[in-house]
């Protein structure tokens, strides 16, 4: 018999072994194995990931998916049992709209109500047992399974953290029943036994894919989720020019290649599916709006992702001539080293005419910047661009969530931006930004939100975690007082109706607004009002200064008009 240690010691000692960094937490009364476990490891000097308390359960996920997205590896969320698995549906669905690997684990209410170690000692034990407590994620979250055994551990770690890595990567869910964890087990020592399988696309989709690229006349790439990793953006980006392609960030949640490029389109779809005889999207959930506009009916579409048809969506008709699936960056790479080998003859006619169209573009979006910046008021387009000059003079990274416009943004590295995943879970900006701030100390982080969206993230314990760790980041409240995007919807379908024509929107309406200000400086942070580009100007550069300096959050709330 090895070393002895309870199931709880023995589950965190394998996820530091999987190369989980953190595990975010809010615990409850089915975690004193938990507990009890990190503190026995400890003290036999075992390596542990780092145990964060998150007193909110959006937080927590949020704060996983930024750190995934510093570090490129999975990390961990532990919740209490169906009440905070509850609140953890928002995050698990964001995780999986966003291929994010997550490992989401909950304890389970003791079954039995007496006679073992572990048993029901509260009534609550009674009031949060359910039938079914997996039904509450199982749909968002790729495989599920309940700990049944503690010499179990290592093994459904292993498999738990190799499925969330697969392509189409998501997070995965284990229950934890506490007379399980509380059992003593031999602590893991044998390697990892499995992987996550990746793979890309077969060979001869590749040649396909490229041949038709080749032969096109007026090809077009629509990208979403940016391009897989830096080596993915900096070929895609060369492949881009070399060929003459277009590139719309349609809705981006990242950077495929930078925003003011020669090849880097401006954000309306529509031109270029117009014109277009090859299409390659990128990852894209919904490339364009159906509704709206559609390719030319002889047009070849070619869709790229972890899963080209979005399997996990029940009804998505976007066209497939060609699905390549896999590894997003790895098809990026394998298809430019196919493209390498082609010759693209001369595309200088092509490639001016479409860096003159996006030139022009871009100087009528500066045009919006320069009028809004003269004016009395704050914009969101102008905010968005004042926020993209300072993250690129600082080499940070932008995270945003219905406060900023992408489309003004002026970004050129792969870990420029990312926007709030295509699934509706507000909350996610602020916390998401933190657990980027965690992960990868000395960046410069903004989270760049609207006033609802930092509501949605229960600021305070957002807030609260902030200063515990001492994370610095610049967090920007772009507040218009309402739910813009609500509006924005109800404009489209009725633009001429009675609810647009009204001074405010029904059901919309968030005024009076709380003084954002306040909620930060409750938990020691910098934090500024602002109504003016004048004093925007003054008051982000002290908040960069700030950050920079290492000395805490530092809040701005910038107060735009409406509509």
């Amino acid at each position: 018999m090895g070393e002895r240690v309870n199931a709880g010691a023995a589950l965190m000692m394998r996820l530091k072994a999987l190369g989980v960094d953190y595990v975010f937490a809010n615990s409850g009364t089915d975690f004193p194995p938990i507990i009890e476990g990190l503190a026995q490891a400890a003290a036999r000097g075992h390596d542990l990931p780092l145990a964060v308390t998150v007193p909110h359960e959006t937080a927590a996920l949020a704060m996983a998916h930024g750190a995934y997205f510093a570090t490129g590896r999975t990390q961990a969320v532990m919740v209490h049992t169906n009440v905070g698995l509850a609140n953890a549906a928002i995050g698990a669905i964001n995780a999986r709209a966003d291929n994010v690997p997550m490992l989401l684990f909950s304890g389970r209410t003791p079954t039995t109500e007496k006679g073992r170690f572990g048993s029901r000692t509260v009534p609550i034990g009674w009031g949060q047992e359910m039938r079914d407590q997996t039904a509450l994620v199982r749909e968002p979250c790729k495989w599920d399974y309940e700990l049944r055994f503690p010499e179990q551990v290592a093994d459904v770690a292993d498999r738990a953290h190799a499925i969330a890595g697969s392509v189409p990567r998501g997070p995965v869910y284990v229950s934890l029943p506490r007379e399980v964890l509380c059992e003593e087990v031999d602590a893991p020592v044998h390697r990892v036994q499995m992987r996550p399988a990746l793979g890309r696309a077969v060979d001869a989709d590749l040649a396909e894919a490229a041949r038709l690229i080749a032969g096109a006349q007026r090809p077009v790439i629509f990208a979403q989720r940016g391009a897989g990793s830096a080596e993915g953006f900096a070929a895609l980006t060369t492949l881009a020019d070399r060929w003459a392609i277009p590139v719309c960030h349609y809705w981006a949640l990242q950077c495929a290649i930078p925003t003011d490029h020669p090849m880097a389109a401006g954000p309306d779809p529509a031109p270029l599916l117009a014109e277009a005889d090859v299409i390659v999207v990128l990852d894209g959930l919904a490339p364009w709006m159906p509704d709206a506009q559609e390719p030319a009916p002889e047009a070849v579409v070619i869709q790229i992702a972890q899963d080209p048809l979005f399997a996990q969506t029940p009804v998505r008709n976007f066209r497939a001539d060609l699905s390549l699936p896999g590894d997003l960056a790895a098809n990026i790479l394998a298809l430019a080293g196919v493209l390498e080998g082609l010759d693209p003859g001369d595309r200088s006619a092509r490639r001016a005419e479409i860096a003159a169209r996006n030139a022009a573009d871009w100087a009528r979006r500066d045009a919006q910047v320069s009028a809004d910046g003269a004016g009395p008021h704050l914009t969101k387009r102008w905010l968005s661009d004042r926020v993209a000059r300072a993250a690129e003079g600082a080499d940070g990274t932008v995270f945003g969530e219905l406060g900023a416009v992408f489309g003004h943004m002026k970004l050129r590295r792969p870990d420029a931006w990312f926007e709030s995943p295509h699934s509706g879970g507000l909350g996610f900006g602020m916390p998401a930004a933190m657990g980027y701030a965690l992960a990868a100390p000395g960046r410069v982080v903004f989270a760049m939100v609207g006033d609802g969206s930092y509501i949605f993230a229960n600021p305070v314990a957002c807030h609260q975690v902030a200063e515990a760790l001492g994370l610095s980041l610049v967090v920007i409240v772009v507040n218009n007082a309402e739910w813009g995007a609500v509006r924005a919807s109800v404009a489209s379908l009725y633009p001429n109706g009675d609810a647009v024509a009204a001074n405010r929107v029904p059901l919309t309406d968030l005024s009076p607004s709380p003084d954002f200000t306040r909620v930060a400086e409750a938990s020691r942070a910098w934090a500024r009002a602002v109504e003016t580009p004048e004093a925007f100007d003054a008051a982000l550069g002290e908040a960069v200064a700030h950050v920079q300096a290492g000395r805490g959050l530092a809040l701005i709330e910038a107060r735009v008009l409406r509509g």
